[in-house]
């Protein structure tokens, strides 16, 4: 351990650091709210303090009312309130658009199980600090006019920092806990023990993997690192005790129980009276369990494709939904459960009049219900979800109020996708609930949208089964992408074959948003392969890259192998445009649909369009499960056939030498996963870059020898490199829009690993100087239909 980190951490340190955190993440959560709901943004008002803060109170309120499956018109209502003369606002559109945005956002408090106890949070210190400028009279009176809380019980804020023991007011240290309760000697003891290497290198582990689930709240950090020091301390002790005389094992056991002492009477009671929201925070970080489900979750969810603003319009029934239910009633199934951001939503087709009536009567709540759901997995308890119309105690219905089958779901354990659907309802605590009906015309129709309730037992149960059944079905939470995507529809069932929603792009993340434009026409089948480079030029070029490939070569060698293979591929492409320039008819673009095998699809998928960018071709992430391991190349076929040759190569030297990176540059502590991602995308970094540079280069000789060539008798050159490629460029976009009318560009990747500036270096040998936690394209970033 360091000094610093041993050094003694008062109460008032630990309100200093608590306050500054408290305020890092309103900045945070207010910047969310201007890149993801810029509309609402410009409409917060200036006269309830500070902007910042009320801006990412209104973020959390309206990620709450989702999480509570609140109607729009709720959030509406309340946005009135906080808005001078919000009802001149079309506000009912923004608390649409921006619901659909909460998934890409990427923000964990905005998670539907956690929004609420954000809310609680922040709605909290924005009392506190209102209360400090206005008086606490005026505080509680706005959170009634302007914030439409009830109660002002709701915005308590917890204050941790001076917390009551037995042994008097105090959040102390370990060592100076032991300096003022034990003897000197288990003082000193205490202090050479966590001294030693083993036992700091221990600590400093431990607390490496809890920093990212903490999110860099420094007191709750230091409330962690206590929590290992004791635990540490203890083990020490009962290691030590083995074998030892009576008078050791005495002593021992003084010094472990003063450590337990510690915990006890320190830390648990400042932890228990910190915020629902830190609490979670905490636990999540420090128990395996919760630590795993946090995985598991935040891993799922960027499976998950992001909501069309549609599916927040009151009673209006989402067009994805509409198809869906056809497709399900074909296949004589009534209802099935699905995601809708990060809410668990359940769906039931209603078929008799006897249904629709108790489908309109039914209250939600856990305690007068038929619903049942069913948990398939190993610890899990069988059986329904609530009892009360069955059994003892049943209420005297007649045997019609609800005709089987009902709403029956079903959690299947050997399903992943299934099991952390059933691990996010466990963790919410309810569900959305959708009947859907027939229409008059046909189609189906919102009979009703409300929140389904679970019990608290059932929840736990699940809970514990959903994990246990995710950690043998796919032990490493990496592979879990790879395992939703195996689980997708059959392509000729639903989701190749069409379009499902339209992307709309908001600054520099997108959303999807419904369309009143006809629906995309399907895809046609993929064409044969691009015509090849010819086989001279294939097997020089292939030649290079595998003296590129080679482990014996050197960086310097492997870069000046890679440099003339994609010289070589990116002038063959630029002379057959110029070949073909003056006769537009001779060639016509043409397009590719690669899948992209495990591991590391994610990024190699990026890979794969970075090069394809480079390379002047147009790569289209298709949308559908069935095609979420696939990219859809555009362009003309000597540049498709280059693309597809280079990537090869790359793919291999990018998935090789991320291992070799992580055995021999990883810091101690960090996460593997974490840092081969971070340098992997270094690495596609900067080979884009020299890709990019070759095909100017190529451009650049191409131009010079026409120039020459046409110098002596000084003849017309014809059109120019330039002009050539820019007219195939616009043919290659007219093929995109006909395939993709609505396109929209993907969420920026965010990553937590130390390995993007070596990932960079053994992509380029160069240092690229100061880096941001957010993976930034000077090329246009990848487009998703």
């Amino acid at each position: 351990m360091t000094e610093q980190s041993t050094t003694h951490a008062p109460a008032s340190v630990f309100g200093s650091a608590r306050k500054t955190w408290l305020w890092a993440r309103v900045t945070e959560l207010s910047e969310a709210l201007r890149d993801f709901g810029p509309w609402l943004h410009e409409l917060i008002p200036g006269d309830l303090g500070d902007r910042r803060l009320v801006s990412a109170l209104t973020l959390c309120c309206v990620a709450a009312d989702e999480a509570r499956v609140q109607p729009v018109a709720e959030t509406v209502a309340w946005l009135e309130l906080l808005i001078p003369y919000g009802h001149r606002h079309d506000l009912a559109d923004i608390v649409s658009t921006l619901r659909s945005s909460l998934t890409a956002v990427e923000e964990p408090a905005l998670w539907s199980w956690q929004a609420q106890a954000w809310e609680e949070l922040v709605l909290g210190l924005w009392k506190r600090e209102r209360a400090g400028t206005v008086g606490q009279g005026r505080a509680d009176d706005e959170l009634v006019s302007r914030w439409g809380v009830r109660t002002a019980d709701m915005a308590a804020v917890a204050h941790p920092a001076h917390v009551p023991h037995e042994d008097g007011e105090s959040l102390t240290s370990l060592t100076e806990h032991l300096d003022d309760e034990a003897e000197e000697s288990h003082s000193m003891l205490a202090r050479a023990v966590l001294s030693q290497p083993r036992v700091a290198d221990t600590i400093e582990s431990s607390l490496a993997v809890y920093e990212e689930s903490l999110q860099n709240a420094g007191h709750l950090a230091f409330l962690a690192e206590q929590c290992v020091r004791g635990r540490e301390l203890v083990a020490w002790c009962e290691k030590q005790a083995i074998g030892g005389s009576a008078a050791t094992e005495d002593f021992l056991a003084e010094l472990s129980d003063s450590a337990d002492t510690y915990t006890a009477d320190v830390l648990d009671p400042v932890i228990h009276s910190l915020s629902a929201c830190e609490r979670t925070l905490f636990h999540t970080a420090t128990l395996p369990d919760r630590h795993d489900r946090h995985e598991y979750l935040s891993a799922f969810l960027d499976c998950l494709e992001t909501p069309s603003a549609n599916a927040w319009r009151d009673g209006v029934l989402d067009p994805g939904v509409v198809e869906e239910a056809d497709e399900r009633e074909a296949r004589g199934e009534l209802t099935w459960h699905a995601m809708r951001g990060s809410l668990p939503v359940w769906y039931h087709i209603v078929t008799s009049p006897q249904e629709r009536a108790a489908a309109l009567a039914f209250s939600g709540r856990a305690s007068s219900s038929v619903i049942r759901v069913d948990a398939d997995v190993v610890v899990a308890r069988q059986g329904v979800l609530f009892e009360e119309l069955e059994g003892e105690g049943a209420v005297d219905e007649p045997d019609d109020w609800y005709p089987q089958p009902g709403v029956r779901l079903q959690y299947a354990r050997d399903s992943a996708t299934d099991l952390c659907e059933l691990l996010a309802l466990a963790e919410l605590g309810h569900a959305r609930l959708e009947f859907v009906i027939r229409a008059a015309g046909g189609g189906f129709v919102l009979l009703r949208s409300l929140r389904a309730e679970i019990r608290h037992d059932d929840a736990v149960d699940w809970r514990r089964g959903a994990l246990h059944g995710l950690r043998q079905l796919v032990p490493d939470v990496d592979d879990l992408a790879d395992a939703v995507a195996a689980e997708a529809q059959p392509v000729d069932l639903l989701d190749l074959d069409r379009d499902d929603e339209d992307w709309l792009g908001l600054d520099e993340t997108f959303t999807r948003v419904d369309s009143d434009t006809p629906e995309t026409p399907a895809p046609a089948p993929a064409p044969p392969r691009p015509a090849r480079l010819p086989a001279d030029l294939l097997a020089k070029v292939k030649a290079i890259l595998r003296m590129a490939e080679d482990p014996a070569a050197t960086q310097a060698e492997s870069e000046a192998f890679l440099q003339k293979a994609t010289a070589l591929m990116a002038k063959y492409g630029i002379e057959q445009a110029m070949l073909r320039g003056d006769d537009p008819t001779s060639e016509q673009p043409a397009d590719r649909v690669m899948d992209i095998a495990p591991p590391w699809v994610g990024e190699c998928k990026r890979l794969l369009s970075s090069i394809a960018y480079a390379m002047r071709c147009h790569p289209i992430y298709p949308g559908g499960k069935a095609d979420k391991h696939r990219v859809h190349l555009f362009g003309y076929a000597s540049d498709l056939h280059s693309v597809e040759v280079l990537y090869a190569s790359l793919r291999l030297q990018m998935l090789q030498g991320a291992e070799r990176a992580d055995s021999g540059h990883r810091l101690p502590g960090e996460l593997p996963r974490a840092y081969k991602r971070s340098w992997m995308l270094g690495f596609i970094r900067a080979v884009a870059l020299r890709i990019g540079e070759a095909e100017r280069a190529a451009r650049a000789d191409t131009e010079r020898d026409r120039a020459e060539a046409a110098a002596p008798d000084g003849g017309v050159q014809g059109r120019s490199v330039a002009l050539v490629l820019a007219d195939r460029t616009t043919a290659v976009q007219a093929k995109v829009a006909a395939h993709y009318p609505k396109v929209g560009k993907v969420r920026r990747t965010r990553f937590t690993g130390s390995g993007y500036r070596q990932g960079h270096a053994d992509g380029q040998q160069a240092d690229i100087g100061g880096l941001t936690v957010e993976y930034e394209r000077e090329q246009p970033d990848e487009l998703m239909a």
